[in-house]
């Protein structure tokens, strides 16, 4: 057994949730360059934060909800990761319950409903500065080969 892998080993799930995640977040240029912060991450679980900068306003001059979307999504994709197994969006959806104004501050919580062999079910709600939810999002993960942090056979 590698130091590596002996060392992922001895990690408790919340521990390896940590380090999945900081591996993830030092590779996802999007999210980084997006403005995201990693707030708080647990086994099945995912906490982001997002500043609507003014050229995230699409023509009505609220939050375009494609940026509301990759902020939910990236949040799902940090909290079916926690495991260390390589894991997808297999399908997901969103509905957009309220306008997000310039200038505001999102949160993103994801958490994991069910996870079932090689799939889950994650509940995403976004929530604007004042705590109103503005978005709720479900994604369905489909976990691949591989590992985010490599692990010796």
């Amino acid at each position: 057994m590698s130091t590596q892998t002996a060392a992922l080993a001895d990690m408790t799930p919340d521990e390896l949730a940590r380090a999945t995640a900081q591996a993830m977040y030092e590779a996802d240029g999007c999210s980084r360059a997006l403005g995201m912060e990693l707030l708080e991450v647990r086994a099945g679980y995912a906490r982001l934060r997002m500043a609507v900068r003014p050229e995230f306003l699409n023509g009505h001059q609220i939050c375009h909800g494609g940026l509301i979307f990759t902020l939910a999504d990236s949040t799902f994709a940090f909290a079916c990761n926690t495991y260390n197994v390589n894991t997808v969006a297999a399908g997901c959806s969103i509905e957009f319950l309220r306008p997000v104004q310039p200038d505001d501050l999102l949160t993103a919580e994801a958490v994991e409903q069910v996870l079932s062999g090689r799939n889950g079910i994650y509940d995403i709600r976004v929530t604007n500065r004042a705590g109103e939810t503005v978005a709720m999002f479900r994604g369905k993960s489909a976990q691949i080969r591989g590992n985010v942090i490599p692990v010796a056979e």
